[in-house]
């Protein structure tokens, strides 16, 4: 079948986002599951206090992750590959079952709360739509300063990137980038500088919790972030997940990988269609669907017919 799984990450979310699930019986066994190993009631995360916290956030995103990839699998849709776009990278690890659900639960939420406690305040994302990676890698290597750093941080697409780094010199870099013909530069709804070195030490810690959890090769292949490569061995996967988050992500490069290796239709797992967005531009050939626009039995036959 030759479908591949995306994994959207951290500003996908919105509130009721769980809610908006099919209401398939993977959703029930998954958020039951989530409940048991954190103690918690999955079903209150996604409300719009919760999704202040950035431990919620992650969690969210991971739940509705896999309950959608678990919808899709029950019904005979299997893909050929995975890729997720940071915290978005667990619930695919899941998916192609190099981690267990209860320890991504687990990792995920240590994942956040460093996140959180390293940099609670004064650190956010911009997202740049319309100048050149090299370009804006010029606009942020004027104004990173070691005390007021920002890092270019995700190439989404040729002209759709991401930097990261405290607020004065984000600022800044929105407007230069602004009068340099972006054409559009928006704040993210995220409070922390994401896939930049400011995580290495986060990065490590998380390597060390993912080492001591057994986990196994992929049943099929996993897309890395930080280079963009397929990954069939449990410990690059490890690698990756951990370091995803001090490292750029090459998530253009990483559905180009997909489309290298077959893939004729992109299903993104809920929430929202951001990833089918900025993609479909670029690669007209394929098909991308959100999973939370479209219903099971209408995903489910495509794929059948695209077997065939």
């Amino acid at each position: 079948m030759n479908v591949s799984f995306l994994f959207p990450g951290q500003g996908s979310q919105s509130p009721g986002m769980l809610g908006r699930l099919s209401d398939h019986a993977s959703l029930s066994l998954v958020l039951k599951e989530a409940g048991e190993v954190l103690d918690l009631d999955a079903t209150k995360l996604d409300s719009e206090n919760s999704l202040r916290s950035q431990v919620n956030v992650q969690l969210s995103l991971l739940i509705a992750g896999v309950a959608s990839a678990r919808a899709l699998m029950a019904n005979d849709v299997i893909p050929m590959a995975v890729a997720g776009l940071s915290v978005g990278a667990f619930a695919a690890a899941v998916a192609c079952e190099t981690l267990r659900f209860s320890d991504a639960l687990l990792v995920v939420r240590k994942r956040a709360e460093l996140m959180a406690s390293a940099f609670p305040s004064g650190y956010g994302m911009s997202a740049v739509v319309g100048l050149t990676e090299k370009r804006l890698s010029e606009i942020v290597a004027r104004i990173h300063q070691s005390e007021h750093p920002v890092f270019l941080s995700n190439v989404n697409a040729p002209s759709q990137l991401v930097v990261s780094g405290c607020l004065e010199s984000l600022a800044k870099v929105e407007s230069v980038a602004s009068s340099s013909g972006a054409r559009k530069v928006e704040r993210l709804p995220v409070n922390v500088p994401s896939h930049c070195p400011l995580f290495n030490e986060v990065a490590g810690d998380l390597l060390v919790c993912l080492s001591q959890l057994g986990a196994m090769n992929p049943k099929v292949p996993y897309i890395g972030n930080v280079r963009a490569r397929p990954l069939r061995n449990a410990a690059l996967v490890c690698d990756d997940l951990a370091r995803n988050i001090a490292s750029g992500v090459r998530w253009h490069d990483s559905v180009s990988v997909l489309v290298e290796l077959g893939t004729a239709i992109f299903i993104e797992m809920n929430p929202g269609n951001v990833l089918s967005r900025v993609s479909s531009e670029f690669f007209p050939q394929q098909r991308f669907i959100a999973s939370e626009d479209t219903s099971l039995a209408y995903i489910r036959n495509l794929a059948l017919e695209c077997a065939d």
